[in-house]
């Protein structure tokens, strides 16, 4: 009688073949696009027909007029000056609520959830409605624009703050409590200290969404570009509308690189 060799007797068996689910998630995919086609009354029929209107209008734009060019940066430099100050006011608010709405930081139970519904709040309401209420408040202008973006933005960046507080080790927050430490040192010295990187990030991520948000809320009064923009796109000036584009895309372009470049450096 033959033995086998040790090595052989001592391999485990070879675990089941995988299932293949390609064709599962395929299936599913189907029945999402199509429930999405019925959903939205989308038919092919109607997107070709659509994509020839869009042809068709962005066409409009081909001859740029860039005769009030000066004019035209000195408002994108409004709006840059309203996502700017829209974002320090939402630092500002998020840098002190957040501490709250961190689970492993705040003193009690109410006022975690206090704080973290007031960040859910501010959250919520669109930057949009948040101008038209100011506007209606403060009037025309780049300062209701700032308002509506910094209420609007301190919610995602407490929220943001309030989550990397609590992925801090619990050893910095105790070594402090061990000699004494009250709630604002624990901060300074440990947890805002410990997510500089990261509230530096998420800043700079926010600054670029005010910019480009504060193009969209000069369509509603707030100041800037957007309200020429408004103005031009009501008056069918389709060539000076390009032109405003153009600014805004490349002021676009241009932060998006700073952007990258200083979180390259903080990182």
């Amino acid at each position: 009688m033959a033995v086998k060799p040790l090595a052989a007797q001592s391999l485990p068996p070879l675990p089941p073949r995988p299932r293949n689910l390609m064709p599962i998630w395929a299936t599913a995919l189907i029945g999402v696009v199509w429930l999405a086609g019925v959903q939205l009354d989308i038919s092919p029929k109607t997107l070709i027909y659509g994509w020839d209107d869009i042809v068709e209008y962005f066409s409009r734009y081909g001859h740029p007029d860039f005769s009030q060019a000066p004019s035209y940066v000195k408002l994108m430099l409004e709006t840059i000056a309203m996502g700017f100050w829209g974002t320090i006011f939402a630092f500002v608010v998020a840098f002190f609520i957040a501490p709250f709405a961190a689970r492993n930081l705040s003193p009690n139970a109410w006022t975690y959830n206090l704080a973290r519904e007031a960040l859910n709040f501010m959250r919520a309401m669109p930057d949009v409605l948040l101008a038209l209420v100011f506007v209606a408040s403060f009037g025309l202008g780049p300062l209701p624009g700032a308002l509506a973006l910094g209420v609007h933005t301190a919610g995602f960046l407490g929220k943001f703050f309030a989550e990397s507080l609590e992925r801090v080790d619990k050893g910095r927050y105790e070594a402090l409590d061990a000699v004494g430490a009250g709630f604002s040192q624990k901060m300074m010295y440990a947890g805002w200290p410990s997510i500089l990187r990261e509230m530096s990030g998420y800043t700079l991520y926010i600054l670029d969404r005010n910019i480009r948000t504060g193009a969209v809320l000069g369509l509603v009064g707030a100041g800037g570009i957007g309200i020429a923009l408004y103005d031009t796109l009501r008056m069918f000036e389709y060539d000076q509308s390009a032109a405003l584009l153009i600014i805004l895309i490349v002021t676009i372009m241009l932060l998006d690189r700073l952007s990258s470049f200083v979180r390259g450096k903080l990182h």
